[in-house]
């Protein structure tokens, strides 16, 4: 991966210029759709083609094979993000895959009981309730707070009174721009012996996480959201306890456990016993240049930058006639979820993206409680950057106008 030392973020215009012109998209769209798929930046493009070259080349094995080191340091780019270590660290196909991967690693038992919270992502839910259905596992979740998110106090009685077999907590939702408390729910797992996993899917890229600060068991996460890396790979840390615990997917294979005997077979004795023999490696190697590129940008500007673009977004909207802004929560991320009187979101984006603007859409079923509370079928998801600009905002907010007036 090139140096992208000279291209630390600050608001300075040249600077977001310089990243701007890493982004080869940008010059054809205004995307703001990064809380979906965010556009990849020139080292991370380079990371996965230049693979695929080598593998058009040599050969699939053999490219895995000379690519070997620069795999490796993948899984140390990604774990410096993480706050952890590279052994701590399993990549998998998606976030998903990492999370339910983690999940089928508990030992649940008829009656054992799972402590969530109203606002986990939508794909969770389900999961949780296939466990509820398949074995009996209860699903208790923690109420809101007046101010949106999960009731800490609440979350803290349930974990006391309750003694969970599991606390599962999205950090970031993909409907809200909510940031859920996940550290203080951490010290509360942690307290009590406490099984915790974290959603991170939304919050890698976008703002500072510490898994081990967090105390965290589990924490899943995507590529292509705020990290900005390839669709189709995701990444699963795991905890020490969970290590020492003999914890294991339910499915291992090949790449995460050794056939040592006719019926025996040995765990990894790291978090990769909770990934799978085939992997798409220029995605692996494209993750850790996005990781890279972030470490170097540094997280706390990004954060700062794309909370505060998404916080002038959120003003002006409410400014806006027949709009609605969705986001409740003490703390808001760059992810801003608004609704429009009489306009259907899908058809927002479809108008949006013919003048050039990337947004995205969601519908009651997305988050079923969430959207039930606030009255609202779906919503309109838009998703900045450190790389968007106020003038992005200013195109956006021009087309809504003509769109919605017209």
């Amino acid at each position: 991966m090139r140096d992208v030392e000279g291209l630390k973020l600050s608001t300075k215009p040249t600077d977001i210029e310089a990243l701007r012109a890493d982004t080869p998209g940008l010059a054809h769209r205004v995307h703001l759709n990064n809380a979906g798929a965010s556009m990849m930046p020139n080292p991370v493009i380079d990371a996965i083609k230049g693979h695929i070259d080598l593998e058009a080349r040599v050969g699939g094995y053999e490219a895995a094979a000379e690519a070997a080191e620069a795999i490796e340091a993948s899984y140390g780019h990604l774990a410096t993000l993480l706050g952890t270590s590279p052994d701590r660290v399993a990549m998998t196909e998606h976030a998903t895959a990492s999370f339910a991967a983690a999940l089928s690693a508990i030992p649940f038992e008829r009656g054992d009981l799972i402590v969530t919270t109203r606002n986990d992502y939508v794909s969770n839910q389900i999961q949780y309730l296939s466990l509820a259905h398949r074995l009996g596992v209860e699903i208790v979740r923690a109420p809101d707070a007046p101010e949106g998110g999960a009731d800490l106090h609440a979350m803290e009685e349930l974990i006391h009174r309750r003694r969970p077999k599991l606390v599962a907590l999205t950090q970031i939702p993909t409907n809200s721009g909510l940031v859920q408390d996940a550290d203080a729910v951490g010290v509360m797992c942690r307290a009590r012996g406490v099984l915790y996993l974290v959603d991170g899917c939304q919050s890698v890229g976008q703002m500072p996480v510490d898994v081990e600060r967090m105390g965290c068991d589990f924490f899943s996460g995507t590529s292509r959201k705020y990290l900005r890396g390839p669709r189709g790979a995701g990444f699963l840390y795991v905890s020490d306890r969970v290590l020492e615990a003999g914890l294991e997917p339910l499915f291992p294979d090949m790449r995460g456990a050794d056939w040592i005997d006719t019926d025996l077979y040995q765990p990894s004795p790291d978090a990769r016993r909770f990934e799978t023999w085939e992997f798409a490696y220029g995605l692996v190697l494209g993750t850790g240049a996005a990781a890279a590129y972030t470490n170097e940008l540094g997280i706390e500007a990004i954060r700062d930058r794309s909370w505060g673009l998404a916080s002038k977004l959120r003003e002006r909207l409410e400014e806006m006639p027949g709009c609605t802004v969705l986001d409740r929560g003490a703390v808001l991320s760059a992810t801003v979820t608004a609704s429009f009187e009489g306009h259907v979101p899908s058809d927002l984006v479809s108008a949006l993206r013919t003048r050039g603007i990337n947004t995205s859409s969601q519908t009651r079923i997305d988050a079923v409680i969430d959207y039930d509370d606030k009255g609202v079928d779906g919503a309109l998801r838009m998703s900045p950057h450190y790389f968007n600009t106020e003038a992005d905002l200013d195109e956006l907010m021009g087309a809504l106008h003509e769109i919605v007036g017209s």
